[in-house]
């Protein structure tokens, strides 16, 4: 079964807009490997995570920052589908 992306953010700190654009990049980078990403208005004043089911992949506060696009393809790359190549994407790693 393919995973859902789920990014629930904090609709009053006005961070829809964030999360639509990197639901745009993970469902163009994705088609073929997730179910769907649902974008999921907070309760929680000043949330931002993405999970991947139920499995965290991002937390703003944890991080104390947001996730660049790149790091994010990565991070859900890693999560859901290891074998697939992200082209310029992908990090370099020795």
């Amino acid at each position: 079964m393919k995973p859902t992306i789920t990014i629930e953010y904090c609709p009053k700190c006005n961070w829809l807009m964030r999360a639509a654009y990197m639901a745009q990049e993970l469902l163009t980078t994705f088609s073929g490997e997730v179910y769907g990403v649902t974008l999921q208005p907070s309760e929680t004043p000043g949330k931002y995570s993405i999970r991947a089911n139920d499995t965290l992949i991002f937390d703003r506060k944890e991080q104390g920052r947001f996730p660049e696009i790149k790091e994010l393809k990565q991070l859900v790359r890693d999560s859901t589908c290891p074998a697939k190549h992200l082209g310029h994407s992908d990090s370099n790693t020795a």
